[in-house]
C-alpha cells in the first residue's frame, strides 16, 4: 500500500507521523512524507497527486481550533471526491471524541495507542473478531505481536471470586497477553485429594482453587479485552490429572514444570526425588502428545537457593535437552533475572547468554525454544516506590536479551500481593521500558566483561554436564535424561546449593559467595573462589574421559 502523512492545520508536530511511517515501511509499504503544517488545500493536491491508499493526518494543538479544521477537512475531502480513500488521524486524547464527530477517520490514534496498536492496523486486524484478532495459542500469538513480546503476569488472590474478578479487569484493561493462575499450596498438592488438605492453610501462596467449576469460571472471566491466554501452575504432584484438567478448562497456553524441584528436595510435595523426576517427565510426554509448548522452571530454582551461577547454566541446558527428548517442539526457557540477590546487571546477562548458548545449541526444525526473562523476587524492596524502580530496569536488563516473552513481577510483591489495579500498573511500566528498548539497545556481547564471564560458564557448564553424565548407570541409553543420574549427582553433591543444607536428600555442603557481582562457588575454609574442576575433584568425582562436546552433541 501507499500511505501518505502529514501535519495540518498550524501543527507543527510530526513525530507521532514520523513514526507511523517508518512502522509502515518496515511492514513493507510505501511512503510519502508531506512534513509539518500542512495546508488543507495542499494537502488535498498532494492526495491527488500521488493517490495514495491511506490518507494519515495528525494534529496535536486545541479542541477549539481541531474542530474547526477537522470541519474544513470533511469539506474539502467530499468536495473534491476523496471520500473512498482511508482516512485516518494521530491527535491528542481530548481531540478524539471531536474527530469521531465528522465520521471522517477509520482509525484515531493517541498518544494512548502504542506501536502495538499501529502495527495492528497496519497488519489489518482491527476489524477482526476477538478471538481471531487475540490467538489462542501461544506460538501464533507470538508471530502476531512480532516485534512486540508478549507480557505474562503472575494472578492469584486469597478470595476465589476476587479472583474470577481481578481476571476480568486485567483483561478488559488489554495490557498483557498471558495471565498465570497461582493456586494456593493446597490447591498444587492436593487438589485431586481434597481430604488430605489443610484447610488452616487456605489462600496460602494463592488461589484457594477447590472446585473444577472456578476454573471454567476464571476461563469465562478473560473472554473479554484483548482475550488473553490463561495459563496454571502445573501442581506438585497428580501432575497428568492437573494436565488434562487445566486442558479442558483454561486451555493452559503452557505448562511449567521442574525437572528436580516440588519434591522431597524443597518440600513443597512428598515426592522422593526419583519418583517427582519420573513424573515430571511423564508430563513433558503428555503435553507434546497434546502440542502443548512446555516449560521447565528448573535452572532458576538453584539459583534462589544460592548455587553457584555454573550449576544454574548447567540446568538450562540439562532442562531442555530433557524436553528435546520428550518430544516437546516448543519449549519455554524462562531466564529469571536477579538471582541470587546481589547480581550485577553485567553478570545476570553473562549467566543468561550462556544459558541461551547452551540451550539454542540444541535448536533444529523439531525443537524451538522461546525466550522468556523475568524480574527476580528476591530484588524487589518492600518499598513500592523503589518497587517499581526494579522492575523497570530489571525488564530493561532482560531486554538486552532480546526475548519472545517478559514476564512481569509486581512492583508491589516483596510487600503483598498484587491486585489486579497493581498487575496493570505492573505491566504498564514494563510496556514503557519494552517500547523503548524496541527503539535499540546495545549489544551486551560487545562488553569483553560480559563475553569473558559467558565463554567461561559455558565452559563450566559443559564440565559439569559431562560429569553428570558419568554418573549414569553403564547400561543407561543415555544418563542425561535418567532420574537415577540426578540423584546420585543431587546425593554425591555434584548438584548442590548452600540452602540444601541439612537436607536428607541432598549433601548440602557447597559454599558460594557474590563476588564482583557473580555467584561463586568457594573452598569452605578459606572463602576463595575455586573453579568447577577443583570443586568436583574435591568431591571425589572420577572426572569422565568423553569430552564434553561429545556429549552435548552427541552424533
Amino acid at each position: 500500500m501507499k500511505i501518505l502523512g502529514a501535519a495540518i492545520g498550524s501543527c507543527v508536530h510530526v513525530a507521532g507521523v514520523l513514526r507511523f511511517l517508518n512502522l509502515a515501511e518496515e511492514e513493507g509499504h510505501d511512503t510519502v512524507f508531506l512534513g509539518p503544517a500542512t495546508p488543507i488545500d495542499e494537502l488535498i493536491a498532494q492526495v491527488k497527486k500521488h493517490d495514495p491508499d491511506i490518507v494519515g493526518v495528525s494534529y496535536r494543538l486545541t479542541t477549539a481550533s481541531a474542530a474547526r479544521l477537522l470541519d474544513n477537512l470533511k469539506g474539502a475531502v467530499t468536495e473534491n471526491g476523496l471520500e473512498t480513500k482511508r482516512w485516518i488521524l494521530g491527535c491528542t486524547a481530548q481531540i478524539e471524541p471531536i474527530a469521531e464527530e465528522t465520521r471522517l477517520f477509520e482509525e484515531i490514534f493517541t498518544g494512548y495507542s502504542t506501536d502495538e496498536n499501529t502495527l495492528e492496523y497496519l497488519r489489518g486486524r482491527t476489524d477482526m473478531q476477538p478471538e481471531e484478532k487475540n490467538p489462542q495459542d501461544l506460538v501464533t500469538r507470538l508471530a502476531i505481536r512480532s516485534p512486540m513480546p508478549l507480557i505474562r503476569h503472575h494472578f492469584g488472590l486469597p478470595s476465589v471470586e476476587e479472583t474470577i474478578n481481578g481476571v476480568a479487569k486485567i483483561a478488559e484493561a488489554s495490557v498483557l497477553d498471558v495471565i498465570s493462575i497461582g493456586p494456593d499450596q493446597n490447591a498444587q498438592e492436593s487438589f485431586f485429594r481434597p481430604a488430605e488438605m489443610n484447610e488452616s492453610l487456605e489462600g496460602d501462596g494463592g488461589v484457594p482453587l477447590r472446585e473444577i467449576e472456578e476454573l471454567r469460571r476464571l476461563f469465562e472471566a478473560s473472554r473479554r479485552g484483548n482475550y488473553p491466554l490463561l495459563r496454571c501452575y502445573s501442581g506438585t504432584r497428580d501432575l497428568i490429572s492437573w494436565a488434562q484438567l487445566l486442558k479442558e478448562t483454561i486451555n493452559n497456553a503452557w505448562c511449567a514444570t521442574p525437572l528436580l524441584w516440588y519434591s522431597e528436595l524443597d518440600g513443597r510435595s512428598k515426592r522422593p526425588l526419583e519418583e517427582a523426576i519420573t513424573e515430571n517427565q511423564e508430563n513433558y510426554r503428555w503435553h507434546t502428545k497434546h502440542d502443548i509448548p512446555v516449560e521447565i522452571n528448573e535452572p532458576h530454582h538453584w539459583s534462589l537457593r544460592s548455587a553457584h551461577d555454573t550449576i544454574a547454566v548447567a540446568m538450562a541446558y540439562l532442562s531442555a535437552y530433557n524436553a528435546k527428548a520428550a518430544g516437546v517442539r516448543h519449549y519455554v526457557a524462562q531466564y529469571m533475572l536477579n538471582t541470587p540477590l546481589g547480581t550485577s546487571p553485567k553478570m545476570d546477562l553473562a549467566k543468561m547468554l550462556a544459558k541461551i548458548e547452551l540451550v539454542e545449541s540444541l535448536h533444529d526444525h523439531n525443537f524451538l525454544s522461546i525466550r522468556q526473562v523475568r524480574p527476580g523476587l528476591f530484588s524487589y524492596p518492600p518499598d513500592l516506590d523503589m518497587g517499581m524502580g526494579q522492575l523497570a530496569a530489571s525488564v530493561y536488563t532482560g531486554m538486552q536479551l532480546n526475548p519472545h516473552i517478559v514476564h512481569v513481577v509486581g512492583f508491589c510483591e516483596a510487600d503483598h500481593v498484587a491486585t489486579a489495579e497493581e498487575v496493570i500498573q505492573s505491566c504498564k511500566i514494563a510496556r514503557r521500558v519494552i517500547h523503548d528498548c524496541l527503539l535499540g539497545t546495545s549489544n551486551p556481547l560487545d562488553d569483553k566483561e560480559i563475553s569473558s564471564r559467558k565463554n567461561e560458564l559455558v565452559k563450566e557448564a559443559k564440565l559439569l554436564i559431562a560429569s553428570i553424565h558419568s554418573l549414569g548407570d553403564e547400561t543407561a541409553k543415555d544418563p542425561l535424561i535418567e532420574p537415577k543420574t540426578y540423584v546420585r549427582a543431587v546425593k554425591k553433591g555434584v548438584l548442590d546449593a548452600p540452602h540444601l543444607r541439612n537436607n536428607p536428600t541432598a549433601k548440602g555442603q557447597l559454599r558460594t559467595l557474590m563476588i564482583r557481582g557473580a555467584c561463586l562457588a568457594v573452598d569452605p575454609d578459606t572463602n576463595a573462589p575455586t573453579d568447577e574442576l577443583s570443586r568436583l575433584k574435591q568431591l571425589g568425582l572420577k572426572l569422565p574421559r568423553k569430552q564434553a562436546t561429545s556429549i552435548l552433541h552427541p552424533k
